[in-house]
């Protein structure tokens, strides 16, 4: 049996920083310069602006959420209200939990199996992935780039 195809379309947040879509992509086959194989993004839903990171590992996530969320707040003045992210164990973890509920941040998991509900982060990534793979292709690199 196949699944049903997706058709639900949600609501675009009304304010900068109203939604943040997120996801860690990776590892690599190949690593980048400084040991780096996995990234995470995120992408603010109202604006469609797009922070990424680098991370050696994916425990880095919780380090890197702090690192944005402090930027976007310096860049903004503003405060992420909500985070969408999928049920990956890098969300999951108590100290992450305690750090959005002590900045007031709802988190939104999306269910398993669902991809579309943080399609944002999942073709954005798919994108990056083959820019980066068509930017190499037509260069004389060596393959450790």
């Amino acid at each position: 049996m196949t699944k049903a195809p997706f058709s639900g379309k949600g609501e675009r947040a009304s304010d900068l920083l109203g939604l943040i879509y997120s996801d860690v992509c990776g590892p690599m086959n190949t690593h980048a310069r400084g040991g780096y194989q996995y990234f995470i993004t995120f992408t603010d839903d109202f604006s469609r602006y797009r922070y990424i990171y680098l991370m050696r590992h994916k425990s880095e996530a919780l380090e890197k959420f702090k690192e944005f969320k402090n930027e976007v707040h310096n860049q903004h003045g503003k405060s992420i209200k909500a985070l969408r992210s999928d049920q990956g164990g890098e969300y999951l973890s108590q100290d992450f939990d305690e750090l959005l509920k002590d900045c007031g941040i709802v988190s939104q998991l999306t269910p398993p199996g669902t991809p579309q509900w943080n399609g944002v982060s999942e073709r954005r990534n798919r994108t990056l992935l083959d820019m980066v793979r068509s930017m190499l292709s037509h260069n004389d690199l060596p393959n450790t780039f």
